[in-house]
């Protein structure tokens, strides 16, 4: 049997992530001018760490016309790395994220600014 290589068992591995589409998040790190604002999360690339957020990292695509589609120059988000995103938490403050069981015992997310559970 052969072994198994390192990108065998990344793809197998999936991290689990403390952000979660839907969520509102701050970019922390980077050029854009009004960074401090939340924007929602529209799309998590687990395998990869990167989330397509609202109106960050956008790039232009020069796409060809076809039948049912015009061509020309069209705006599409691009993923940005998780480590460059802080969840915003209900006081729409930055904070850090941590999991704990409740009540159920299931895991829920929590703030680590103020102890809150994030929904």
């Amino acid at each position: 049997m052969a072994n198994k290589t390192y990108k065998d068992k990344q793809k197998r591995h999936t991290p689990k992530l403390k952000i979660k589409k839907g969520d509102m998040v701050v970019v922390i790190a980077g050029a854009d001018k009004d960074r401090a604002k939340p924007r929602e999360v529209l799309q998590v690339l687990p395998n990869e760490n990167r989330a397509v957020v609202d109106g960050v990292n956008i790039r232009k695509k020069h796409q060809k016309p076809t039948e049912t589609d015009q061509g020309g120059i069209v705006e599409k988000a691009a993923s940005i790395h998780i480590s460059n995103l802080m969840l915003v938490d209900a006081d729409n403050q930055p904070t850090r994220v941590g999991r704990k069981a409740d009540e159920n015992g299931k895991l829920a997310r929590f703030s680590k600014r103020n102890g809150n559970i994030i929904k």
